[in-house]
């Protein structure tokens, strides 16, 4: 379980721009292209050390895809980063024709993820980014959720070969990792709570308040098992089933659309090798708006208060 008192908050974006930098001295096939967002992506970082393998595409994301797909045959391992509705969604077609199709070695990193994009509101809120991209072919999908899982997954993302979508959340974050013990193994979910009367599914943003709802569960006498989903594509279904076996309900908090999202992987899971019943908790087919951070979440519910009484229903059903 986390110790709140021990949690540093750190910006994910930051290290994302970190890590970039950081493994672009060891690789100088690494190059960044940016939509004119660098200051908010982090990607000005990269810029400042490397400013000949720095590339800002301006406000065209589709052409961002294309340059990407043009450089990765030609040996680069290009980055793209840009907000994540204008990555999964305006530049959709380019990622699916341009880079999935052919498998070619892009890495697409969209930064504001979720409804915590805040003041910019519905037009800038990606709600549907995991949705569009797990459904191409080739595409592998992260979503990792602090800092420590951040730079594991921009490692992970230069060493595999083909397309990868990494999403990063606007706010900054808990430390929920060592970073002297944290592995990011392809494809692999982790276990991080053992308890016995219901599975908490989540990643990105939500984990935190996964360990939040876990505690107050336990003050009621009901344990939870934690599995944080970095990797929303390829699934983990071995890990989810075991659970699934042992608690018999499962929920699944995420910062993204009920429909298409991480609670869509596990239901499609579950309804295919062993039935269970299962609560998704995330936005419910609506659009965002604008707000604080903060407020956004507790306004559609998704911050472990509100997460405590679902769970309680669910466990409640025979």
């Amino acid at each position: 379980m986390v110790n709140e008192s021990d949690i540093k908050i750190k910006s994910t974006r930051e290290a994302f721009g970190k890590a970039l930098v950081e493994f672009g001295r060891e690789n100088q096939n690494i190059v960044a292209i940016d939509a004119d967002l660098s200051c908010s992506t982090q990607t000005k970082l990269f810029a400042k050390e490397f400013p000949e393998r720095f590339f800002n595409a301006g406000i065209a994301e589709q052409d961002a895809m294309g340059v990407a797909a043009g450089l990765s045959t030609c040996g680069k391992i290009p980055f793209v980063a840009t907000f994540s509705v204008f990555a999964a969604g305006r530049a959709w077609d380019q990622i699916r024709n341009g880079i999935c199709y052919p498998n070619f070695n892009v890495k697409i990193v969209g930064t504001h993820g979720g409804i915590t994009v805040g003041e910019d509101g519905a037009t800038h809120q990606a709600l549907e980014d995991v949705a569009l991209m797990r459904t191409i072919p080739n595409m592998t999908v992260l979503v990792p959720s602090d800092e420590v899982e951040v730079r594991a997954a921009v490692k992970f993302a230069i060493e595999h070969n083909g397309p990868v979508y990494i999403r990063i959340s606007r706010t900054s974050l808990p430390t929920l990792f060592n970073p002297e013990n944290y592995h990011l193994e392809y494809g692999r979910a982790q276990l991080l709570n053992t308890g016995w009367n219901i599975t908490l599914v989540s990643n990105g943003e939500t984990l935190i308040e996964a360990f939040k709802c876990a505690e107050l569960l336990k003050n009621k006498g009901i344990t939870a098992d934690i599995i944080n989903y970095p990797f929303v594509k390829p699934f983990d279904k071995d890990i989810l089933l075991k659970s699934a076996v042992k608690t018999k309900k499962v929920m699944v908090i995420e910062n993204h659309s009920v429909i298409g999202g991480l609670g869509s992987a596990v239901c499609e899971c579950l309804s295919e090798n062993m039935p269970t019943w299962v609560k998704r908790i995330g936005t419910n087919d609506v659009f965002g708006q604008s707000g604080q951070s903060s407020e956004l979440m507790s306004k559609y519910g998704l911050v472990a208060e509100e997460f405590v009484s679902e769970a309680l229903k669910l466990i409640e059903i025979k």
